[in-house]
């Protein structure tokens, strides 16, 4: 789940508290590429973007799970949603450095395809790996990855903790941490039984 629906619940949430910094950065910026200060329509409309993009990722996400989960396998597809959260959380952190807001509503879209892929892959990989009678369980578990992730994402985006103006970046590219520990923890996982029955016909690898 740390780099499932973890990175949905975390991305969600963590696009709250940074919004006056972000906006702030837009104006700023703006001022200084164009010589004149844009009006709020135009920060309110960068805003929009920033924030709704994410979906827009996240549905490009999710229809290109299925292929990628029967293309690759549950596992290598959900090693693979980690790319999109490495690049993103990239554009993010050095948004500011760079001087371009484009960076974020671009980061946020890359954001929002991994949680995509990940919220779908990651019900599909555990679903498919737990014995019978854990099933039921075992579903739950992205729906608390969820809200650990949300909680996770508000405490990040305290003022005490990564909510200060000099460190939104930092919290915007936070998402890059947990898909580093999924990148160094799930290649020592199994692969799913049901895919490598029906999707590879490797019986003796499914037992």
């Amino acid at each position: 789940g740390i780099g499932g629906s973890f990175q949905y619940g975390l991305q969600v949430s963590i696009i709250n508290s940074p919004a006056e910094y972000i906006k702030s950065f837009t104006r700023d910026t703006w001022l200084k590429r164009y010589g004149y200060s844009p009006s709020e329509e135009m920060i309110t409309l960068m805003w929009s973007f920033v924030v709704s993009i994410y979906s827009i990722g996240g549905l490009l996400g999710s229809l290109s799970a299925g292929y990628l989960s029967v293309r690759f396998g549950r596992k290598k597809a959900m090693l693979f949603s980690n790319i999109p959260a490495l690049l993103s959380a990239t554009l993010m952190g050095l948004s500011r450095l760079c001087g371009s807001f484009e960076m974020i509503i671009a980061g946020r879209l890359f954001s929002g395809v991994c949680g995509g892929l990940a919220l779908n892959i990651h019900l599909m990989y555990a679903g498919e790996c737990a014995p019978r009678k854990l099933r039921g369980l075992i579903a739950i578990t992205a729906s608390t990855a969820t809200a650990v992730g949300k909680f996770v994402g508000f405490a990040l985006g305290l003022r005490e903790v990564l909510g200060a103006d000099a460190l939104w970046p930092f919290l915007m590219a936070s998402n890059a941490i947990p898909a580093l520990v999924q990148l160094l923890t799930l290649p020592f996982f199994p692969d799913s039984p049901r895919y490598l029955l029906i999707d590879k016909k490797d019986k003796e690898g499914c037992m």
